[in-house]
């Protein structure tokens, strides 16, 4: 079929950058049932009317202006779909949905008529086009759409367009009014809802995308039916609809199931639909609803980011951060409400606000000096809707860009979620030490396989052994079947923040038939004026003799293999054949030990030394994936495997330490030398303690105990060295004295 294209015609002025202008009073005056909703008229004037536009929304006037006023010139293509993510008719439907959305606004802020005209003419083009369309020819697996591959693309269409159509709704004639309510949103409404009950009745984020566009439409087409559908279900019995997903998929601290990334995707919808739900329903205080549970969510994924990237969980690509679209929406709305000033720094380094009230008071704030920084803190964030389904911990010291460390202790995030209970991150030094690897994917890259989730999301980047965490039998947890792993979350076991250490811990029943697996992790302080450094105490149980391996993704290049090891020079051997092991070369492989023993690397202009060890003897394999990868789809990440074989009870224990600097154009190093000498576990009847021999001399020790009760006194004896305390754990220092910082190695 041709292209459905239109041409707009408009005046080279429109060209120019407009100037503020006064609001559309020349408009003759619509009936109530025209008039706009998501917005009202009175809040749009009183922006258009302001005597002075407060910076930030000025730019972002302009930068809309700038590309509404691109596509204009470049006329209304309204092409038949065809392409998966990526492809040329997907693109176009996205321009389209930004550019009605930007124009509706631009007629309101600037009194510009050709704007709505505009917006006219484009969903005038659609509801020529939208009648004759079926189930999208390039679906594959999703649930189709329409104008879209997947019917997720659909629903953001309508969030968007939604917004730009009430804005300029009163301007039309009553024939062009009904045809564009008819046979464009009220047929993609209806398709979104009844049409699609699968994905409509959801608890998932694609259905988040769903019942906003339909309940936004519900108001904007005074339908109170498709509000009602949206917020209570197709049924209105509460069994889904906004109202549930609220309920089933936030925790009460705001931690999302499927995790930060999906929590950003998720929030524009959830804010954006609140907010007009406030507008339209006020009694229904749906930001006071579950607690303010969607406010909180906004404070949550902020605080599961570091140097303003998210924390790339589950299948999340690495480069989104807090300059989304979806997150500038939650810092304006939530700040609205709130005027919590900590949000303001997140919109001041966003530089972008909502051409909305929400946004205009954002940017008039941050202008009248009123931001204060965003107060990143050490934080449990629990998950499941009561909270008892685990949770997130991150653990920080120093400032934002300083260490934080980060034990992934959640729910399985549903099909988006990875085989990987008990993993764990870190970064430093404004980087990503311990690394996870997100999705195997390159989003809407129509080069690359359609621009869709590669077939080495499931075969690598799912499996456990693409994680910092234990795999049994080199079998990824639950048999890599989500569905399984609904059912079973961690237990979380301790969370404190204590004289000189940090710490949180878990315990995971079920991922594998037979074992069971508890895991410490740490931010403990030496005493000595430089960097903490991260303790590790992982301790697997098993009914059977098992093969255990834990493996450390990390980012750098490798300083010191400290141990000895078989290289692979002429060879590269596979590591295995299947759950991710497939995709990971054997680059050395060291001979079966029981000492410690440390590998060391720098990233950036910092080293790092990891120390570690085993109850059991255990090799040492040093690994790259990219293995059986004919298409070249995956990135090539190096990793320390430690493995235990035909053990029933194994402890791993590990030390990671930051140290020293390296300065490449002075050619300097300092610090490059390790500050612990050795590590040391020690177990008791009921606790371990990891003991560090520092180079200055002395030792510092951590003592975990396996019951997290305050009052309990524990003891662990090795030989002459008796180690003594009370409650859940302790740092223990003996015979050391505080050295000078080491130069180069702080923070």
């Amino acid at each position: 079929m041709k292209l459905l294209t239109l041409v707009v015609v408009f005046s080279a002025a429109l060209l120019s950058a407009p100037a503020p202008a006064a609001p559309a009073r020349e408009v003759a005056a619509a009936s109530a049932e025209a008039a706009p909703v998501l917005v009202p008229a009175e809040e749009w004037r009183r922006m258009a009317d302001a005597a002075q536009r407060p910076p930030l929304f000025a730019s972002e006037l302009e930068r809309t202006a700038r590309s509404v006023r691109k596509a204009m010139q470049a006329g209304i293509h309204v092409p038949v779909p065809k392409d998966p993510g990526g492809g040329a008719t997907h693109e176009q439907h996205k321009r389209n949905y930004l550019a009605i959305w930007g124009a509706g606004s631009l007629y309101r802020l600037t009194g510009d008529r050709a704007y709505a005209d505009y917006v006219r003419d484009m969903l005038l083009a659609y509801a020529r086009l939208y009648p004759t369309l079926g189930k999208h020819p390039a679906s594959g697996t999703q649930i189709p759409g329409r104008l879209f591959w997947q019917v997720l693309n659909d629903s953001v269409w309508l969030v968007y367009a939604i917004q730009g159509y009430d804005a300029i709704r009163d301007t039309l004639s009553a024939q062009d009014r009904q045809t564009i309510d008819n046979d464009v949103f009220r047929r993609m409404a209806q398709f979104l809802s009844a049409g699609s009950p699968d994905n409509f009745e959801l608890i998932h984020n694609h259905a988040t995308w769903a019942v906003a566009g339909v309940g936004m439409t519900g108001y904007v087409l005074r339908d109170r039916d498709l509000v009602d559908k949206s917020l209570l279900g197709l049924h209105k019995d509460g069994k889904a609809g906004f109202l549930r997903q609220i309920d089933l998929l936030f925790s009460p601290d705001g931690y999302y199931e499927e995790g930060p990334y999906y929590q950003r995707y998720a929030l524009q919808p959830f804010v954006i639909f609140a907010a007009a739900i406030e507008r339209n329903d006020p009694q229904r205080k749906i930001f006071e609803y579950k607690d303010g549970v969607l406010l909180k969510a906004v404070d949550a994924v902020v605080q599961s980011s570091y140097a303003g990237l998210l924390f790339p969980i589950n299948d999340a690509l690495p480069d989104k951060g807090l300059d989304s679209e979806e997150i500038i929406a939650g810092i304006d709305i939530t700040y609205a409400r709130t005027h919590d000033a900590h949000l303001l720094s997140i919109a001041h380094e966003q530089n972008r606000v909502l051409l909305t009230p929400d946004g205009f008071e954002v940017a008039q704030a941050v202008a009248a000096g009123k931001a204060q920084p965003f107060a990143f803190r050490s934080v449990l964030l629990r998950d499941g809707p009561d909270g008892t389904r685990g949770g997130l911990a991150i653990l920080r010291e120093g400032g934002a860009a300083d260490q934080s460390l980060v034990m992934k202790n959640t729910m399985q995030g549903m099909g988006h979620g990875h085989f990987d209970r008990l993993n764990w991150l870190f970064y430093d030094n404004g980087r990503n030490v311990i690394a996870d690897y997100g999705s195997a994917r390159f989003l809407n890259v129509e080069a690359k396989s359609g621009g869709i989730y590669l077939p080495e999301n499931k075969s690598w980047a799912k499996q456990t052994v693409a994680h910092n965490t234990l795999v049994v039998d080199e079998k990824s947890q639950f048999g890599a079947d989500w569905k399984k792993g609904e059912n079973l979350a961690p237990t979380r076991l301790r969370f404190a923040q204590e004289n000189g250490a940090q710490l949180t811990g878990a315990t995971m029943v079920g991922a594998w038939p037979g074992v069971v697996f508890e895991r410490t992790l740490a931010l403990l302080d030496l005493g000595d004026g430089n960097l903490p450094v991260v303790i590790d105490l992982l301790h697997a149980r098993s009914d059977a003799a098992a093969r255990f391996d834990l493996p450390l993704h990390f980012n750098g290049q490798i300083i010191t293999q400290g141990f000895t090891a078989h290289r692979y020079l002429a060879e590269r051997p596979v590591m295995g054949t299947h759950d991710g092991y497939q995709h990971l070369w054997v680059d050395s492989a060291s001979d079966v030990a029981d000492e410690p023993r440390y590998l060391s690397w720098l990233l950036g202009n910092r080293f790092y030394t990891y120390r570690f060890g085993a109850s059991v003897p255990t090799r040492a394999y040093l690994v790259e994936s990219g293995a059986n990868d004919p298409k070249f789809n995956l990135r090539h990440e190096p990793a320390l495997i430690v493995r235990a074989d035909g053990a029933h009870d194994v402890r791993f224990f590990g030390v990671l330490e930051p140290h020293g600097k390296y300065d490449g154009t002075a050619e300097n190093v300092s610090g490059a030398n390790s500050r612990i000498r050795a590590i040391e576990h020690l177990r008791g009847s009921d606790a371990d303690v990891i003991v560090l021999h520092l180079a200055r001399g002395g030792t510092v020790a951590l003592a975990i105990a396996d019951e997290a009760q305050a009052t309990q006194t524990h003891r662990v004896a090795a030989g002459a060295e008796v180690y003594e305390w009370q409650g859940a754990s302790a740092r223990l220092e003996r015979g050391t004295a505080a050295s000078a910082k080491e130069p180069g190695a702080g923070q």
